[in-house]
């Protein structure tokens, strides 16, 4: 309990800096008090919103608490973000003041226009931005891959995080429609159906029953969906989310796969698809295993894994010549719900944050989906919904 409120007391008190700041700006630059006063208003009920939203539970309480602390807290920093930015641009504004120079208003001006920016931005991510699929097409050349599965399509799509839309099924439908309109071999789910626990999922076990190709749909479990967010009162309980989860994949035609593996057959020939359970880097638990899913790496057979966490692949799958796995899918990262101009926070946390990768020889290549839904605020700035149409080729030396 210790950690959250030091954070929660730090973020207050760099808030009231800045709405001091604000403050004392427009009593002596205002001809007229009413923004002073607006101000201090809007200050002192906005820090009521904050200590209300971080004292909702995030890990106890049903899932319509949890998406009422979620939204407090977007609106609160949608508000604050824009109020820093406008706080550094004036006071980068008054530094010649201290030469004894005019203040560089066109900076305070411009400040303020980022900030009406920014706020908008954030705003249309949540209402526009995060409902805009796009599909993405990438052909990989895969080692080894038999003659019949040239040209073989995969549609990829991740961490849905159900839980975050509540019971509205509205844009999963969307999703769904896309994805069969795409005519690929399988679908592949590469983990988080949900935030918390498994009857996030119920909703929209319907829609999601209508995912069809030829060869199967096919998902793997994400960090989310074990349970681990949500206090639970025995292990009974945490256990029978899991059957229900579990429950809930079979009944909506998607086959899970648990440290397991099947193979796709095209013609006369056939490739591995595993499913790993989950395997990341800490605070992340390790729940999977690959020699358990496929005891024998090293042979000839073409292999693609699906593993969560694309972390795995750097760790274990990159540069290992034993292990014979040239096409690995994953999802997890969202790009961190933002992207603008190929930029996206998530490059500082993961080195394999979305799309194609290739370790050095080329032997290995990694996909990393950036995943359909969001978790923790609600928005995609860029970042846009992804489905991935994965074309595979034969790789030639």
């Amino acid at each position: 309990m210790r950690a959250p409120f030091i954070i929660l007391l730090i973020i207050l008190l760099a808030n009231l800096f800045v709405d001091l700041y604000i403050y004392i700006q427009c009593k002596r630059r205002c001809n007229s008090k009413s923004w002073s006063k607006l101000q201090k208003t809007t200050s002192i009920v906005l820090i009521a919103v904050m200590i209300v939203g971080m004292a909702l539970p995030a890990k106890e309480g049903n899932d319509g608490m949890l998406l009422t602390k979620m939204w407090i807290l977007f609106s609160y920093f949608t508000v604050y973000i824009p109020k820093y930015i406008a706080v550094i641009f004036d006071l980068l504004a008054s530094i010649p003041r201290l030469w004894n120079h005019k203040r560089m208003k066109w900076a305070t001006y411009a400040g303020v226009l980022l900030s009406i920016f920014t706020f908008i931005s954030l705003w249309w991510g949540a209402f526009v931005n995060r409902y805009r699929i796009q599909v993405k097409e990438v052909a990989v050349e895969v080692t080894g891959l038999p003659k019949s599965f040239d040209g073989f399509k995969i549609a990829q799509f991740s961490d849905l995080h159900t839980g975050t839309f509540g019971t509205d099924t509205a844009f999963v439908a969307k999703l769904v429609n896309r994805i069969n309109s795409l005519d690929a071999d399988i679908i592949v789910f590469t983990g988080d159906m949900v935030n918390r626990q498994s009857d996030e999922m119920n909703p929209f076990i319907s829609v999601l029953s209508r995912l069809y190709a030829p060869g199967g749909t096919y998902a793997i479990l994400g960090n989310h969906d074990y349970g681990d967010y949500k206090n639970w009162p025995d292990n009974e309980s945490k256990h029978k989310n899991m059957e229900d989860l579990y429950a809930g994949y079979k009944n909506a035609g998607i086959t899970l796969l648990r440290n397991d593996c099947r193979w796709i057959r095209n013609g006369v020939d056939s490739i591995a698809l595993i499913g790993v359970e989950n395997i990341g880097d800490p605070p992340f638990k390790t729940y999977g295993s690959l020699t358990k899913s496929y005891p024998d790496l090293s042979d000839a057979a073409s292999k693609i894994l699906l593993t969560h966490n694309p972390q795995h692949w750097v760790d274990s799958i990159a540069g290992h010549s034993d292990k014979n796995i040239p096409l690995t899918l994953s999802g997890h990262t969202h790009a961190m719900q933002i992207e603008v101009g190929g930029f996206s926070p998530g490059q500082f946390r993961y080195p394999t944050w979305g799309g194609l990768y290739s370790d050095e020889n080329g032997s290995h290549s990694l996909y990393v989906n950036i995943g359909a839904g969001t978790v923790g605020v609600p928005m995609r700035l860029g970042a846009t919904p992804e489905i991935t149409l994965i074309t595979l080729r034969p790789k030639h030396d």
